[in-house]
């Protein structure tokens, strides 16, 4: 009986004699680091999400500790990954992923908690989320322009997105002193009856240096 062949599905990117793409086969030691590095910014913003619903100050300082606990995450997977002489396309995906989370959303919702919860502040917040997505997504895409060809970047255009955890250990001051809320340092401002906490514009700052055509060399 003569057996029928069915079309391929288009999801079905094998060939004959490739192994099919296996995530765990494919990461490297350092793509694990990375990992541990957005386990960290999203076990912060696990822990503001319990601040605003207890107002219990210690939550902030569980979300900041674990946001140098991503950056410490950061510096070791590149380190692992220049020791070892290993990367991949796969675990560059990952890092900038991982950066969003632990120095972009993180941040940015710690601030919020924090007391900078006017419409206004709301959209520094978003602005500066989204200039760390673009710095991250100039970067994955001009790598190899700027290393020459050499494959080793040379300088970073705009600052690093890790840069952001600055802010974070300036709120972490703030919880300390109890700065929060409509205690929050500067105060307020009332514009056309919305708010903004002049605070806030260190997250609009730190987003537009990170767009900027600043040249820092890369160590």
């Amino acid at each position: 009986m003569r057996r029928m062949t069915l079309p391929r599905s288009p999801l079905d990117n094998t060939t004959p004699g490739k192994k099919r793409f296996s995530m765990i086969r494919e990461f490297h030691l350092a793509d694990w680091f990375t990992l541990g590095n957005a386990i960290c910014g999203t076990g912060a913003l696990f822990s503001m999400m319990s601040y605003i619903g207890s107002a219990d100050v210690m939550h902030i300082y569980f979300a900041c500790a674990l946001v140098f606990a991503a950056l410490v995450f950061d510096v070791l997977d590149g380190r692992i990954a220049r020791w070892r002489q290993t990367s991949s396309l796969l675990g560059k995906e990952l890092d900038s992923l991982a950066d969003v989370i632990s120095f972009g959303v993180a941040p940015a919702v710690i601030g919020y908690g924090c007391g900078m919860r006017g419409l206004y502040d709301r959209f520094l917040l978003a602005y500066f989320v989204a200039c760390g997505v673009s710095r991250l997504a100039r970067y994955n895409v001009t790598a190899d322009a700027m290393s020459g060809g050499t494959g080793k970047v040379t300088h970073f255009e705009g600052t690093p997105i890790p840069t952001s955890f600055a802010i974070v250990l300036l709120l972490t001051v703030a919880a300390w002193q109890e700065a929060l809320g409509a205690q929050l340092w500067l105060g307020e401002w009332r514009i056309a009856g919305h708010v903004l906490h002049p605070l806030t514009l260190v997250f609009g700052i730190s987003g537009s240096l990170m767009i900027s055509r600043i040249r820092i060399p890369k160590p």
